[in-house]
């Protein structure tokens, strides 16, 4: 979940509602609204602890293209556009903390009138994406042993900005009585400012900064004990994380006005004015380092995760073939976890997957809302299934975030509807994929799945 949200949306969140308050109060509610769709996965995941987890779900609640397009959709732009991001985030990172030692490109690409430059930042991005690709083929103990050490970086490191920010940095609690309309909001939208608007405009950057909320669930298959662990995966993650999240958002606000938070460059972050305060010169150095961390721990857990989507949709016989087949003696999906990387390096030289990434969030959305509306289903039509556990004030908690789901669909409907219209188009784009693999794919042979 920890990627490079909470370093790079507080200013924007600032521009939408105003107020630290109103902040606070949307970093609240979006952690309580993932933490309402956490609830109701982790009954999902332990009924069906399958690999493929949301695609499992969505097959058998609303048929093979409702999965398939899910499957699509995560693996076309969804989770492979952000790995892309991630890695060309990181070797911008590596490259500001050598000083500018990747900045050459070696010639520049004009396809189609655009500039697609390839230089030392490409190659380091794709070399992180060949790495992360390779560490993830090792055994699933291996890969998870990194995860956790990749998380408890980027966990210090952002607890050393809080803890810095309230030691150190001359700050004050008045700031949080201020406003910050008079900022510049260089990019934020007029319609996005303020208002039920500017709110669910808010709501959304702090869901991005949720994102992966939900990354155990295509792993549920490989899971230990997933009657036990799913759910404190999920609930125990999810608050954690909100934790963490709030509590370095208020030491934004101890250090720098509203104001100063909203006339953040955009070359630059609220970490970094905040580090700035403690740390002077140094804070653009340690600010890299923590986002070069997230990033790397996020595309690591991202790839661990989202590569058992297309296995399991080749194993239905509703991808390439060779997806569906798994390393001996590891039970690891390479091959799917090379085509997810091949392709991710793909967009990451396209340079158009934080477009593509921007248009699909709609999308994304409707698919996580048909995933938590399963367990209506589910409880409909198979009452009397093993249900190891049971989401936490059903039918209300689930109810809620089909609701507000609804809301930040409709409210993106109105303030962006280019990009929901165009993320809907890229969705259903996956359609005569389906039909030609409908028709002509069959399962694969038990002996080659899980």
């Amino acid at each position: 979940m920890v990627g490079t949200g909470i370093f790079l949306k507080a200013r924007i969140m600032t521009c939408n509602v105003g107020t630290p308050s109103l902040v606070m109060l949307v970093w609240v509610a979006g952690g309580l609204l993932t933490l309402a769709g956490a609830l109701t996965y982790a009954e999902l995941a332990t009924m069906m602890p399958e690999a493929g987890g949301e695609y499992v779900f969505l097959k058998r609640a609303w048929g093979r293209p409702m999965g398939f397009l899910y499957g699509w959709t995560i693996f076309f732009v969804a989770r492979t556009g952000s790995q892309a991001a991630l890695a060309v985030g990181s070797a911008i990172f590596i490259n500001i903390l050598t000083g500018g030692a990747l900045d050459r490109p070696f010639f520049v690409f004009h396809p189609f009138g655009h500039d697609i430059p390839f230089g030392w930042l490409q190659v380091v991005a794709l070399g992180t994406i060949a790495t992360v690709t390779a560490v993830n083929c090792l055994t699933v103990a291996a890969s998870g042993r990194i995860a956790s050490l990749l998380t408890g970086i980027k966990f210090g490191l952002l607890a050393a900005i809080g803890v810095g920010a309230f030691a150190l940095a001359h700050g004050n609690w008045a700031h949080f009585s201020m406003s910050g309309a008079a900022g510049t909001c260089d990019a934020v939208a007029a319609g996005a400012r303020g208002g039920i608007a500017g709110f669910g405009a808010a709501m959304l950057g702090a869901l991005w900064a949720y994102d992966g909320w939900n990354n155990i669930t295509p792993l549920s298959g490989e899971v230990r004990n997933p009657q036990r662990n799913l759910p404190l995966a999920f609930i125990g993650g999810m608050l954690i994380v909100a934790g963490l999240y709030i509590f370095v958002n208020v030491a934004y606000f101890y250090v720098l006005t509203p104001g100063e938070v909203a006339s953040v460059a955009l070359s630059s972050s609220v970490a970094t004015e905040t580090v700035r305060r403690f740390l002077g010169a140094s804070a653009t150095a340690f600010v890299a380092a923590s986002l070069l961390s997230s990033s790397l721990g996020a595309m690591h857990s991202s790839m661990l995760a989202n590569a058992r989507v297309p296995f399991a949709m080749a194993r239905d016989g509703l991808f390439f073939r060779r997806l569906a087949s798994v390393a001996p003696h590891i039970r690891i999906p390479r091959n799917a976890l090379i085509a997810q990387g091949c392709w991710a390096g793909v967009l990451a030289l396209s340079g158009s997957y934080d477009v593509l990434t921007d248009y699909v969030i709609f999308a994304s959305w409707l698919l996580y809302g048909l995933t938590a509306a399963s367990v209506f289903v589910f409880r409909r039509k198979l009452p009397d299934a093993p249900r190891p556990y049971r989401t936490w004030g059903y039918p209300v908690v689930p109810a809620i975030f089909l609701l507000v789901t609804a809301w930040l669909l409709l409210n993106t409907l109105r303030t962006g509807p280019v990009q929901a219209f165009t993320g809907l188009a890229l969705m259903v784009l996956g359609l005569p994929f389906y039909l030609f693999w409908a028709r002509r794919g069959k399962p694969v042979d038990s002996e080659v799945s899980y």
